[in-house]
């Protein structure tokens, strides 16, 4: 395996840096257009019912636990140019993360089968998709430190091949066996494995300058410690995202959890382009903050919001207008017996596409309180939010299903895009006013 990471996956050219760009840009992709269309394609392959436990197992549950794993350490990992601790270190407590995501999972689960909400296959299939999830989550210390080390198109091309690799054997699983079980065993085996060419074999490969796996600090309390507060409004902030699919769940059926995925995947569109838009202006934002230059980043904050507005409302419209024949042509595609299960829900899908733009926006005002250094406001935000999505969520999808999901997910998005963008008004304004 160190032969192969040296001679397929190495880069030893003189341009590294375009290579950073565009593999960093592709292994994104890949990632993103995953997530978007696996469920689909088990929809298809499998029935309704068996796509829409993938679609939440996958994108919900797995994805939540996936954050558990990866405790919000990559941006303390990545800029850890001194090396306060080391790869050893920042291992350690991945391994630890991990495992406690592991153990959340199959506790949070086993409840579930025992008080009679889940059978054992969901159950089985949804915690198989967790540890799919977790094991991507393992993957990111290694991917983390290529970035560190300056090698962030290893990070794109582990992302690449990986994703490709454990899909493919998914998909061929399925396929063969039309047992969705199965399949995941062998997603999960197939994700191991990729691991272990695409990220241990190339840090054992001794090509990257400063890898250090000696241990500082042996508990590693102190790195739990730095990150801990945006662990939790990481998690806070993706349950808010998927309350309305944590309430399908358990006040609808399956195929109804497969049907919400479906129109929700538009919102991963979104919320990639608008990271696209936001992530080149966020070293300019934090200059212009740090050095008192107030109206340059007022003007920069405009036009970033502008622009988002502007994609937003296209898509709204887009959706009014184009969204019924899409959706009636996504039901020819997933096949016999689904005429009808998508087009009733055209509104619905409308308000999903407005609310993805809402989180969009939030995501903009959530960097630039980031930025302001308000990482308390941000966790109050979004504890009030989880609070209100816990009491609301259920309510509206058990009185109005889907439409009422798609409800509750616009009022959500807004809540936060009205929480950030009023918290840093306010201290956009006070810095201006030199009261800070």
């Amino acid at each position: 395996m160190k032969e192969f990471a040296e001679r397929f996956l190495i880069y030893h050219g003189p341009h590294k840096e375009r290579q950073n760009v565009v593999w960093n840009i592709l292994g994104s992709g890949v990632y993103a257009l995953a997530s978007m269309v696996l469920a689909f394609l088990v929809m298809r392959m499998a029935g309704e019912d068996e796509g829409g436990i993938f679609g939440f197992g996958f994108s919900t549950f797995g994805q939540q636990m996936f954050i558990v794993a990866y405790f919000g350490i990559r941006p303390f990992q990545i800029t850890d140019g001194e090396q306060q601790y080391t790869f050893g270190d920042y291992l350690g407590v991945r391994t630890l993360t991990c495992g406690a995501a592991v153990l959340i999972a199959a506790g949070y689960l086993g409840f579930m089968l025992m008080s009679g909400t889940y059978s054992f296959h969901k159950a089985a299939v949804i915690f198989l998709l967790a540890v799919y999830k977790i094991i991507d989550g393992f993957a990111d210390v290694y991917e983390s430190e290529f970035q560190r080390q300056g090698s962030l198109y290893l990070t794109g091309k582990s992302n690449t091949f990986r994703t490709c690799f454990s899909v493919a054997v998914f998909l061929i699983c399925l396929w063969l066996s039309g047992r969705l079980f199965l399949a995941c065993v062998a997603a999960v085996a197939a994700q191991i494995a990729g691991v272990a060419v695409f990220n241990v074999s190339v840090m054992g490969a001794d090509v990257l300058p400063d890898v250090r796996y000696g241990r500082k600090n042996r508990d590693c309390l102190g790195l739990i410690r730095n990150t801990a507060l945006l662990f939790i409004s990481v998690f806070l902030d993706f349950y808010v995202f998927s309350a309305a699919k944590y309430a399908i769940d358990l006040q609808l059926t399956d195929a109804m959890s497969g049907y919400f995925n479906i129109l929700f995947m538009p919102t991963s569109v979104i919320y990639l382009a608008a990271n696209f838009i936001i992530r080149p202006f966020l070293t300019r934002l934090t200059d212009c903050w740090n050095q008192g230059e107030y109206e340059s980043f007022g003007r920069i904050r405009r036009k970033i919001g502008a622009v988002i507005l502007g994609f937003t409302a296209l898509g709204v419209l887009g959706a009014a207008v184009l969204g019924r024949p899409v959706l009636a042509v996504m039901e020819i595609v997933l096949g016999e017996g689904y005429q009808g299960s998508l087009t009733p829900y055209w509104p619905a899908f409308v308000l999903i596409i407005f609310g993805g733009g809402l989180y969009a926006l939030a995501n903009l005002y959530y960097y630039l309180l980031v930025i302001m250094r308000k990482q308390v406001m941000i966790f109050g935000v979004y504890l009030t939010a989880s609070i209100g999505a816990w009491f609301l969520s259920p309510i509206l999808t058990a009185s109005f299903g889907i439409p009422g999901a798609a409800v509750c997910y616009v009022c959500l998005m807004g809540f936060l895009t009205a929480g950030f963008s009023g918290l840093q008004g306010r201290m956009f304004q006070r810095a201006k006013e030199n009261r800070i």
